[in-house]
């Protein structure tokens, strides 16, 4: 039994999230099972490192898996791309050390928010940015985006109320660029709460739009309360973009 990393990318728009769940087969994981399932001849579990929420995509997903093969790897990876819908794409698939877990590994994401600015639609890009008509004081939200870089308690930015486990993370970095029409965020940290990339993008807008101030960050941050923090952004602009194995920094590409 051989254990397996591999990289996805996904359109996550008409998909339910990553994790499999019972009331619904229309997940990444349960329809990867499946196919690796078909192909194993027994039944495959995988593994992602993270779950992405429904409507939200991938650039970078990591998954690992275990299965019997005999054959090379990349006559894995062609087997499980002739068998993956279209707007899922195996990029790589390597054998690994055999106690290797996607998840567990996983030493720091990258999450990339887009926005789209300006008054015209994002025709081609409705389904991968959030459109903001109103004007954005990008040099505001770097001011404020600098107070949630280091270590700190995000509980304010956590989606799930019941959360026991620590709300402590640390990012690393936050990148605010201009591209055009497209405000791109990118948020590198050891690890994200559940929606918190989404309502720490939801709260830079808002400072964006001149409805909080720079200076109130770390007055939410400390609130530890989610109603404290700003609202959450659609799903369908965010991406995760990279998971990196190694202490970040070490042997990493820098944003």
């Amino acid at each position: 039994m051989k254990t397996y990393k591999m990289v996805l990318c996904y359109d996550g728009s008409r998909y339910n999230g990553w994790q499999k769940q019972g009331n619904t087969d229309n997940t990444l994981q349960e329809k990867l099972e499946k196919i690796l399932t078909e192909i194993a001849g027994v039944e495959t579990e995988i593994a992602g490192s993270g779950r992405t929420d429904a409507g939200t995509h991938a650039k970078g997903q990591v998954a690992s898996f275990r299965m019997d093969w005999k054959r090379t790897a990349a006559e894995l990876l062609t087997e499980i791309n002739g068998r993956l819908p279209e707007d899922v794409g195996a990029l790589s698939l390597e054998e690994a050390e055999p106690r290797f877990h996607a998840r567990l590994n996983a030493k720091a994401k990258r999450y990339v928010y887009t926005i789209w600015t300006g008054e015209m639609p994002p025709v081609f890009w409705r389904k991968y940015s959030f459109w903001c008509k109103d004007e954005l004081d990008v040099e505001a939200m770097k001011e404020a985006a600098s107070a949630f870089v280091g270590t700190h308690d995000f509980k304010s930015f956590c989606a799930n109320k019941r959360m026991k486990k620590s709300t402590v993370r640390t990012i690393y970095d936050i990148n605010i660029e201009q591209k055009e029409q497209r405000l791109v965020l990118s948020f590198t940290g050891n690890g994200f709460l559940y929606q918190m990339v989404r309502i720490l993008t939801g709260t830079l807008i808002e400072v964006g739009e001149g409805k909080r101030s720079p200076m109130e960050m770390e007055e939410i941050l400390a609130a530890e309360n989610r109603e404290a923090a700003g609202f959450t952004a659609p799903s369908r602009g965010l991406m995760l973009d990279e998971v990196f194995y190694e202490p970040y920094g070490k042997g990493t590409e820098m944003p």
